[in-house]
């Protein structure tokens, strides 16, 4: 998400356009009526990540407490940072079916963290 800001930061100051009228006036600019392309894109892939990461903490820490399987458990956490890394990228740069597989790829790791604190809780 870091990168995220950091791309977002990078494409406005490349292109001087800053829509936030403070942000403008204190380079000696005038703001931009509408944020640029890239990123709105940005923007679109963070509101995403924040669907599905604080879910991921949430789960991942509850695992943690519970002492689950430590390998299966480090493959999954694994995965879905690789999933989530995949998603934005693929994201940014808009490539299907690829930023769908990758969306998909966390969603299943979610669910296997779920599952298994269901299990461990039975």
């Amino acid at each position: 998400m870091f990168a995220i800001s950091c791309y977002q930061g990078y494409f406005r100051i490349k292109n001087k356009a800053f829509k936030n009228k403070e942000d403008a006036q204190y380079l000696n600019m005038n703001a931009y009526p509408e944020e640029l392309p890239q990123v709105v894109r940005a923007s679109q892939a963070w509101a995403n990540d924040l669907e599905n990461i604080p879910v991921f903490w949430v789960l991942g820490g509850i695992c943690i407490a519970l002492n689950l399987n430590t390998t299966l458990i480090a493959w999954t956490f694994s995965i879905f940072t690789i999933a989530r890394i995949a998603h934005t990228t693929t994201y940014l740069v808009r490539i299907q079916p690829w930023r769908t597989i990758s969306y998909i790829t966390g969603i299943v790791c979610l669910f296997i963290l779920t599952f298994n604190i269901i299990l461990a809780c039975l």
